[in-house]
């Protein structure tokens, strides 16, 4: 496992684990790495406090970059703050059911399933197929986590 810091263009800063260096550039080249805050899709590395074993002394003198967590938990404007909790009245009001989204989708709009309101994931022609069917989807303003 590896551990990236990152930045995406609006300069939102996080870390994210990666299987290896060659997992990491596989994600990124096919667009599956995203910012943790925003989910803008331009991210770049950041510069990183090296990890240095050492006595307890001079571990507590290297300041580690702000926590994944941290960061969520703090967000840096009211954009982000509006975005934060769109993102938890969507999540608490929706059923995830994850990549069967355009399956689910399809069996609601044609009354095969109960209607509800659901989130998920889809492929590119999914969405495009459920648009051009007439069913109404919409990108959230975020990603999967699973993505990062």
């Amino acid at each position: 496992m590896i551990r990236y810091a990152l930045k995406c263009d609006a300069e939102h800063s996080f870390e994210s684990w990666f299987q290896s260096a060659s997992a990491f550039e596989t994600l990124f080249d096919g667009g599956m790495v995203s910012c943790a805050v925003c989910g803008s899709g331009k991210v770049q590395k950041a510069i990183m406090t090296p990890g240095v074993s050492g006595t307890k002394k001079s571990q507590k003198a290297v300041e580690p970059m702000q926590s994944y967590a941290g960061v969520l938990s703090k967000p840096a404007s009211p954009a982000e703050q509006a975005l934060a909790e769109l993102r938890k009245k969507i999540v608490a009001n929706s059923e995830d059911v994850g990549t069967e989204f355009a399956r689910e989708a399809r069996a609601i709009h044609e009354g095969e399933a109960p209607e509800r309101p659901i989130i998920g994931e889809a492929r590119a022609n999914e969405a495009r197929a459920l648009i051009e069917d007439g069913i109404p989807v919409a990108p959230l303003p975020w990603q999967s986590r699973k993505s990062n």
